[in-house]
């Protein structure tokens, strides 16, 4: 039925478009109609995404109510329940995505095309979605935002394999880059971080190619979130008036603790993903996701319940109440359960970890400087950028996501400074991003992998026959 649907779109289009007497036109139509598709689905998914994730957290917090020792068994039987679903069904769909996105950037050539089906499928986006809902239902420290790029990215490409033969070809490389920003913008409602993040993240070749496409694929996917979620900021108007450049030196040393404790954040995962690959058997795997569990309910039930969660309940107390106080071992905590959650083999992202990361190091630090209400809120906003930038090492991305979640255009130049002082302190920890290492981890898993081009040489000969 399926098959059937598409065969009939398929020809109505070409009916369409070969009514078109303007070639030129009719040209960038084609080359348009694809992203405009996959943008308005991008949208369509990163909405629907988002209520699932939301749901999942205010559960975990009525189950909580209901009884706080449940989390001394809901939150094993979620990681290894999201463990298994990956390593079950989709390998490829664990931990943030965005390694991921920029491994399918790297193979999205003739030679190495086959393999990008591992990376951006389907069934990706289902075990996606299941496997980060059942972490985070479980008090796992993990964000949709990393998620949300990696479906893009599959929406993009299942997009541009339903292209019939006739259509014009158009790059696959630019139409997951391309979707890489629009999830990016749908998920946090920020179109210029999309861009940004497209262009210091993913693009290895000029913007000229695929601008025209990028801008209006963030657009579209942006507009549509809206219409579905309406107009919104991940956070809000945070009050930051009155506030003098004096405020630049707290915010340059909170912008160094910060990437230093991230990038070592950063490496403190690395050595547990390899740690990790030694556990050949699903029982070693399993008694290491239950201690994990254990210790994040533990430090949850007998020292603060902000280790759950995506942490966005954090960023939102101190930047928008009177209590703007955090104690010193809040911003460890929001560590630990990250590194935790996001080795455990599960789906489930950084970003949202990160950036609370970073916001209650700049509440802990303010309260130390004795900061007013509004100075506050600078330091807070720097250390977001800050941590998020030492994991990701994209400092204009950062700037630019914090900048637009919260319409404080006038902090522009705290906020680079802060990205820019971070990601020169996380370089001296480590060359290579978080990221980039899992990209490359990734690349060589598929390079070794036999099985893989056997699987390619089996569909090459079946559609030969």
């Amino acid at each position: 039925m399926v098959k059937k649907l598409i065969r009939y779109s398929r020809v109505r289009l070409k009916h369409i478009f070969d009514n078109i007497e303007n070639q030129r036109l009719k040209r960038s139509m084609l080359q348009a109609v694809p992203f405009w598709i996959a943008s308005f689905l991008t949208g369509v998914a990163a909405v629907m995404y988002a209520k699932i994730f939301e749901w999942a957290e205010h559960l975990l917090q009525l189950m909580l109510k209901w009884n706080a020792l449940s989390i001394f068994a809901a939150a094993p039987a979620a990681f290894v329940l999201s463990w298994w679903l990956v390593q079950k069904y989709a390998p490829y769909a664990k931990g943030s995505g965005i390694p991921q996105v920029m491994a399918a950037v790297d193979l999205a050539t003739p030679g190495q095309r086959h393999k990008l089906r591992f990376l951006l499928s389907f069934k990706i986006v289902l075990i996606k979605v299941l496997s980060s809902t059942v972490l985070v239902l479980g008090g796992g420290a993990v964000g949709r935002e990393g998620p949300t790029i990696q479906i893009a990215g599959s929406v993009f490409r299942f997009v541009n394999q339903l292209l019939p033969n006739w259509w014009p070809r158009i790059s696959i490389r630019n139409m997951i880059m391309t979707g890489a920003a629009a999830g990016l913008a749908a998920a946090f409602n920020t179109p210029m971080g999309g861009i940004v993040f497209a262009v210091e993240e993913l693009a290895k070749i000029h913007l000229k190619y695929f601008k025209t496409a990028l801008f209006t694929a963030v657009i579209i996917a942006g507009l549509t979130a809206q219409w579905l979620a309406g107009s919104y900021l991940y956070l809000g108007y945070p009050k930051t008036a009155g506030v003098t450049v004096s405020i630049i030196f707290p915010v340059i040393a909170v912008s160094v603790v910060c990437g230093l404790l991230s990038s070592n954040l950063s490496v403190v995962m690395l050595r547990i993903n390899r740690w990790k690959r030694k556990l050949k058997t699903p029982t070693q795997n399993i008694i290491f996701l239950i201690i994990s569990a254990w210790i994040i309910a533990a430090l949850a039930y007998f020292v603060n319940w902000e280790v759950l969660g995506s942490g966005k309940g954090i960023m939102d107390r101190v930047l928008f109440s009177d209590n703007k106080s955090e104690a010193w071992y809040v911003p460890l905590l929001r560590m630990i359960g990250p590194a935790l959650s996001f080795t455990s083999g599960g789906a489930g992202g950084i970003f949202a970890p990160a950036l609370s990361a970073g916001a209650s190091f700049g509440a802990f630090f303010s309260g130390i400087m004795d900061l007013q209400s509004n100075e506050t809120n600078v330091v807070i906003l720097a250390g977001m950028v800050a941590f998020l930038t030492g994991i990701t090492r994209a400092p204009f991305t950062s700037a630019i996501l914090v900048l637009e979640m919260t319409d404080r255009h006038s902090l522009i130049f705290y906020l680079m400074l802060a990205g820019m002082v971070s990601s020169l302190i996380s370089m001296l920890v480590s060359r290579k991003s978080l990221y980039d290492s899992l990209k490359i981890a990734y690349l060589q898993e598929l390079d070794s992998d036999p099985g893989i081009d056997l699987q390619n040489m089996r569909r090459k000969k079946r559609k030969t026959l």
